[in-house]
């Protein structure tokens, strides 16, 4: 008899641990494994047809191409040859959810189910994603707060809102204009139909108790009864932010790191001769890939690390606001919103705390709840709370829109453009950094050069690399 495939998906999530594998096994070995095809065998059946089963299987699934096919994934995602033959142990917690998203990709499923998949990305490797999923063969669901990245691979939208799904064809932007359209004619038809009702109302009133127009009464009543019930639009609360700013300008240099060299192992120089500058004026993009050095350039600038080598300049009347993209571990997660900033900021009245926290969205019941018990993105609005508290007039950003939702992004990105002082941010969101960034720095191979032509000129240098090297 012939055996009964067992057909497997693949479910890649922010957090999960399903993709490791043991402990020693390779990168490479590990994609490998999704190669061998599982089945069910039945009571009856020669050995032998079953085994011409599994090479025809085999042949099917190109078994014979999964190295190379392994490979390109693999590079794609940001593994260089030596890492893919590392052990999956060595890696961090973002390099595995790599390998996570990896290996579902490389078995190539019917039903492929992302979640938040840009969240450990950099730049390059969501470029890369957006190129390999738009030729995807069979069905994707992906979640995502990543506007660009939902432009480029979805075809529908299902929209999830007061309890119910709406589906609208095309991409996110085409959902966007299909959703206004849409509850523009629904208020249109809610406020016709209620002046029509209003309208037989007043007939009804009017000749309630004649009795001429009894039969006309009750005509209408019955009327009124047989209408659809129509609702109006429910408005959705609409995001806001603001950074204070009521300070003095000054004149530059405001923020500068001049030959800085920087190591922490001198046979593994992180910079070298390292030069960059900020003002007041300045909207600061830094990008690149995982383990480029972003976040080390960050610490130099705010001094939190010391140059081996070179001059770490700030002006005296510097205030920086820092946001980590390891927020969360620096928050009190056993005390409530209103306890962990009067404990940062003693001596200020609960009224000031709270009224610092509903900028940001944490508002009544939510302030008091500990802060362990609010979601990612509200936890993310606390530290932005929490940071702004000292009205700092230069903010340094590590990923702040990690766990934030898409309408919270965008009022992030029109805050920090109101802002009137410095921003220097990391970022993976294409629209955010297009929204708010005028400068672009590419942190790669131990320097940090300006892109002059900006996301544009450094989209088309990734493209280009990625043809060059065949990872499309």
């Amino acid at each position: 008899m012939t055996p009964l495939p067992c057909r497997v998906f693949w479910k890649v999530t922010p957090y999960g641990k399903t993709c490791y594998g043991r402990n020693g096994s390779s990168v490479s070995r590990l994609l490998l494994a999704a190669v061998w095809v599982f089945f069910l065998p039945r009571a009856e059946g020669s050995e032998a047809a079953q085994l011409a089963e599994v090479y025809s299987k085999l042949e099917e699934i190109e078994a014979d191409k999964a190295p190379a096919r392994a490979s390109v994934i693999l590079a794609g995602l940001g593994f260089t040859p030596k890492m893919q033959q590392q052990p999956t142990r060595e890696f961090s917690g973002g390099w595995r959810m790599r390998l996570a998203l990896a290996r579902a990709l490389f078995a190539r499923p019917d039903l492929l189910l992302l979640d938040e998949p840009t969240n450990m990305l950099d730049v390059r490797a969501i470029l890369w994603l957006e190129n390999y999923l738009q030729s995807w063969p069979s069905t994707i669901l992906v979640v995502s707060h990543d506007r660009n990245f939902l432009n480029a691979i979805a075809t529908d939208i299902i929209h999830l809102h007061s309890q119910r799904l709406d589906g609208y064809r095309g991409d996110f932007e085409t959902f966007i204009k299909s959703k206004q359209e849409r509850l523009l004619n629904q208020q249109r038809e809610y406020e016709a139909q209620q002046q029509y009702r209003q309208h037989i109302q007043v007939f009804i009133d009017r000749f309630r108790y004649n009795a001429n127009r009894a039969s006309q009464v009750q005509s209408k009543l019955k009327m009124l009864e047989k209408l659809p019930e129509l609702k109006p639009v429910d408005k959705e609360s609409e995001v806001v932010m603001k950074f204070p700013d009521g300070f003095e300008k000054f004149s530059p240099p405001i923020l500068q790191l001049d030959e800085v060299d920087f190591y922490y192992d001198p046979k593994h120089v992180i910079f070298s001769r390292l030069s960059v500058s900020a003002d007041l004026e300045s909207r600061i993009c830094v990008v690149g890939e995982n383990g480029a050095g972003k976040s080390t350039m960050l610490k130099l600038l705010m001094g939190d690390l010391t140059p081996v080598r070179g001059i770490r300049h700030a002006h005296r009347n510097l205030k920086i606001g820092y946001f980590s993209q390891h927020h969360v571990e620096q928050l009190d997660l056993n005390v409530s919103a209103v306890e962990l900033l009067a404990r940062k900021f003693p001596g200020r009245p609960e009224e000031e705390y709270r009224h610092q926290l509903g900028r940001y969205g944490i508002s009544g019941e939510l302030a008091m709840r500990p802060v362990a018990s609010l979601s990612g993105g509200q936890k993310s609005r606390v530290a932005f709370a929490q940071m702004t508290m000292p009205c700092p007039n230069f903010y340094i950003l590590d990923e702040p829109t990690n766990h934030l939702d898409m309408e919270t992004i965008e009022a992030l990105g029109h805050a920090l453009n109101n802002f009137r002082g410095g921003v220097i941010l990391v970022s993976h969101d294409e629209r955010f950094i297009r929204l708010v960034c005028q400068e672009l720095w590419v942190c790669e191979k131990g320097s940090v050069t300006r892109v002059e032509g900006g996301f544009d000129q450094y989209r088309a240098l990734l493209q280009e690399q990625f043809r060059r090297e065949g990872f499309l």
